[in-house]
């Protein structure tokens, strides 16, 4: 059955082996047939996250100076600031500001493959400013790492494989990702404030930091689904690595953002989206038949899957998710693969140039029939690569 609604899980009940049975059933439902849902009693408090919220909205206050001083292209990490309509989904300019901030881990040393620059210190707001902004936000993603990898164990338990199951798809010391942004009021009510698109990596956390609508979700049918926000929930997203990992049974799911409605002041989103090692290849992995089966037999019953949003990690594109990630990274904020990789950039151009693209386009027709074919009985998927040099994920 297409869905029409959004599910809400209560994660408490994870934590108790009574109710774990319970919530582990409808989390495949949601996995399989959604790819979206609400977590409430996520086991952060309301008021870490109303503080969250407050400290985010305040950044987008600060003087534009002050902003720019920690501007994206300052680094080659794609960490920092991105100025208004500076990212590109589905070839158009989104209508947002934001600040991409990760998690701690080890630099880049020269040995290392370049898509480690991916893993670039962070660029804060002048302290003097907003004194509070660092460490609240170095608190919430500690407690959302934590929470991720927790999710990351139900979700394999839910379609019957280990919980430790994708351990080894993680980096010690795992770097995730955090976006704080600002969707402006234009005045019109109309246009995109990020256009449709899949999450990279496993999973990802979206705070809904005012009371506004926007964010939707697409069903199988092609139909825009709303998921207002609701108070103390979590929104979560599968990614497309998660799908990919599990040979399509757990459903990656196009989204977008609206633009706010005329007159109702700017919406703010703080998403935490889990990273993935960047050494991961593509290969595949055993999740039983009869689950495979299940979700099969969903498409079949929906008349297959319809959507027009690329399809990132396909088989012999990329040797490792950290150079598809790279690549990702430069066609959405292409300022800063400008600055730091401008031959990456120019070949990225030219190949899609000579698909008949325009240049910052992202459909890939082959890839939109695979999507909407039924789910491949061996897909193939990363697995951990071999880890090279001294540590010295993002998503869209």
């Amino acid at each position: 059955m297409v869905f029409k609604e959004i599910p809400i899980l209560d994660l408490s009940e994870a934590r108790d082996e009574h109710t774990k049975p319970v919530f582990l059933r409808q989390l495949r439902d949601a996995l399989l047939n959604v790819g979206f849902l609400y977590v409430k009693n996520t086991g952060i408090d309301q008021e870490t996250l109303d503080r969250v919220c407050e400290q985010g909205i305040k950044f987008f206050e600060l003087p534009e100076d002050d902003k720019l001083a920690i501007e994206m292209k300052n680094e080659p990490s794609f960490l920092g600031y991105s100025r208004l309509g500076n990212e590109i989904t589905a070839s158009k300019a989104d209508w947002r500001e934001q600040l991409d901030l990760g998690t701690p881990h080890a630099l880049r040393t020269e040995q290392d493959p370049l898509y480690y620059n991916l893993f670039g210190p962070n660029q804060w707001p002048n302290e003097k400013a907003l004194p509070d902004f660092k460490p609240v936000f170095e608190d919430y993603m500690r407690r959302m790492s934590d929470i991720s990898i927790f999710f990351t164990s139900l979700i394999a338990e839910a379609i019957e494989l280990p919980a430790n199951a994708f351990d080894n798809f993680f980096d010690k010391g795992q770097q995730h990702k955090l976006k704080v942004v600002k969707y402006p009021d234009n005045g019109s009510g109309v246009g995109q404030g990020v256009g449709p698109h899949k999450d990279s990596m496993l999973t990802s956390y979206l705070l809904q930091a005012s009371n506004h609508k926007g964010l939707q979700a697409q069903n199988t049918q092609g139909e825009w689904i709303d998921c207002p926000p609701i108070k103390g929930t979590l929104v979560v997203a599968i990614g497309q690595g998660l799908e990919a990992l599990t040979g399509g049974v757990c459903a990656s799911t196009t989204h977008r953002v609206l633009s706010p409605a005329a007159g109702s002041g700017a919406r703010f989103s703080i998403p935490f989206f889990q990273g993935v090692s960047y050494d991961a290849k593509f290969e595949s992995m055993n999740v039983p038949d009869h689950v495979r089966a299940l979700r099969r037999e969903i498409l079949s019953e929906q008349n297959g899957r319809r959507d027009d949003v690329e399809f990132t990690f396909v088989k012999g594109r990329w040797n490792h998710l950290g150079e598809a990630t790279l690549m990702n990274r430069i066609k959405s904020h292409q300022d800063v693969g400008e600055k730091w990789y401008p031959e990456l950039l120019r070949q990225q151009q030219q190949q899609q140039h000579d698909q008949g693209a325009k240049p910052d386009e992202a459909a890939d027709n082959k890839e939109k029939e695979r999507q909407l074919a039924t789910v491949p009985e061996n897909a193939n998927v990363p697995v951990p690569g071999p880890k090279s040099g001294t540590r010295a994920i993002e998503a869209h």
